[in-house]
């Protein structure tokens, strides 16, 4: 964050400022900002955005009475509409046209402050899957060569974004960005507010289709990433998805490549998975290094591909990239995580998210690492956001499970059951598939049916709420 006047904050986001007593223009605060109440610190700008289920103007009392020194908000707001209590200090408020805009020509000022120092590196990291992952790979490696900023969680929308760009500060030597997007022209807005220095586009895949309106849209909006950079800028591209390949005939960057392809700039060879992770050997810049990745899942080894190809562009050597790829043990909560271990049972917890690329993936990885003494037990739940391929999808994930042999099927709530028929029609079962429509019930059968040595998969889209499931069980067994 760096400090800014409460004028040069009007300036940057084209608002009215309506002074509280003993504040002026030239008062300072914090450009580190919050749209959650409950999250503010401070000294902190909270902005009062309109929702789609709730309004922040409701809570801009609380921020103030929570510390928030500049409130963003739309309209004016009297001291009885704040709620604050009698004594309490006014509050300066800045009147904004849109609170959303107003956060985004915030950190639009921000990042071209930090940027003219010419200290600051900007990653810029898209794609349908695995951008939570390689952030957080190449922030590990960012910081062992200087000060990196890097999105929390997977803020990575018109917000979240944002947010992630004010907590930067003249001493941040590296920014990264995750850069997500549900239609064309959202990634566009992103880069527009922090112009990457590395773009990196992971996967075009099925991930938000349904909002994106079609497979080609989502190419479209996911290349927006690589059209940003400029003839100085590095894209960071994947050799293996033919549609992420086609982006290098859009920009002006120079490509570096990751991947299986033998023309990969870092490519891994010698893939083996296994139930402790996937070990492979690392090849880039003409050296080789032998790589024991202890996050779970072999698709996971793309992701560590790309951030290692980040490194090379932020100038690691090869040993140091290793380091940091051996020492990641966790993709993020809810994603690939490993719980339980009582009676051998093991607990993959990974529903965070779900698409039908990942879901696939999570399944092979089941089916690959289920003890040879145990069964493989697949818990699923909805892919949302697909539009017209939700059936299609789902019909072919329960069609997957059968054809690689997974012992057990409990698919759970409503819109999910196609996976369930599909698995029924396809294996002619006996109860090798069954369908619950709350995960209540999906609990209690588990708790009956599993033995000794079973591992367990836990696989949907957040909003099916699965994770929840997954933690219980992961207690249960622990």
């Amino acid at each position: 964050m760096i400090e800014l006047s409460f004028s040069e904050v009007a300036a940057a986001t084209g608002g009215r400022l309506v002074l509280a007593p003993g504040d002026t223009p030239d008062t300072r605060v914090s450009g580190e900002s919050q749209t959650d109440s409950r999250e503010v610190q401070p000294g902190q700008i909270f902005f009062a955005r309109r929702g789609d289920d709730t309004d922040g103007h409701l809570f801009a009392g609380k921020a103030a009475r929570a510390g928030a020194k500049l409130l963003v908000v739309e309209r004016e707001l009297s001291e009885a509409e704040l709620g604050l209590d009698a004594g309490a200090p006014a509050v300066t408020l800045l009147v904004v046209d849109d609170a959303t805009d107003a956060l985004g020509a915030l950190a639009t000022e921000v990042v071209q402050r930090l940027r003219a120092s010419d200290k600051l590196t900007i990653v810029g990291i898209t794609g349908s899957n695995g951008k939570t992952t390689t952030k957080n790979l190449v922030a590990a490696m960012a910081e062992t060569i200087g000060s990196t900023v890097a999105s929390e969680k997977s803020f990575n929308n018109e917000v979240g974004g944002p947010m992630t760009m004010l907590r930067a500060t003249p001493e941040t030597e590296t920014l990264v960005a995750e850069m997500g997007a549900s239609g064309i022209g959202e990634i566009a807005r992103l880069t527009g507010m922090a112009q990457p220095h590395i773009g990196v586009v992971l996967t075009v895949g099925l991930a938000h289709a349904g909002e994106f309106g079609g497979i080609e849209a989502t190419f479209r909006a996911k290349s927006e990433m690589v059209q940003s950079l400029d003839a100085d800028g590095v894209a960071v591209l994947n050799r293996d998805d033919p549609r992420v390949a086609k982006m290098a005939e859009l920009t002006p960057a120079r490509i570096v490549w990751f991947g299986q392809h033998p023309d990969a700039d870092v490519r891994a060879s010698d893939i083996e998975p296994s139930a402790s992770g996937t070990t492979f050997t690392l090849h880039a810049g003409g050296e080789s290094r032998p790589v024991t990745f202890r996050v779970l899942g072999e698709h996971h080894v793309m992701n560590a591909l790309a951030a290692a190809a980040v490194g090379t562009t932020l100038g690691l050597s090869l040993d140091a990239i290793v380091e940091v790829l051996e020492a990641a043990t966790l993709a993020a909560p809810g994603r690939m995580q490993v719980l339980g271990g009582r009676d051998g049972i093991t607990i993959i917890n990974d529903a965070y998210n779900a698409s039908p690329d990942s879901m696939s993936a999570a399944l092979r990885t089941l089916a690959q690492i289920t003890k040879p003494e145990g069964r493989s037990v697949a818990v699923l739940g909805a892919m949302t956001e697909l539009g017209d391929y939700t059936i299609e999808e789902h019909l072919r994930v329960g069609l997957q499970a059968v054809r690689l042999r997974i012992r057990q099927l409990v698919v759970v709530g409503r819109d999910a059951r196609d996976l369930h028929i599909s698995a029924i029609n396809e294996g002619s079962w006996d109860g090798e598939s069954v369908f619950f429509e709350t995960q209540d019930e999906a609990f209690d059968y588990l708790l009956e049916m599993l033995t000794t040595d079973d591992t367990v998969l836990v696989k949907s889209s957040n909003a099916a709420g699965l994770q929840a499931l997954g933690d219980r069980l992961g207690e249960a067994y622990a």
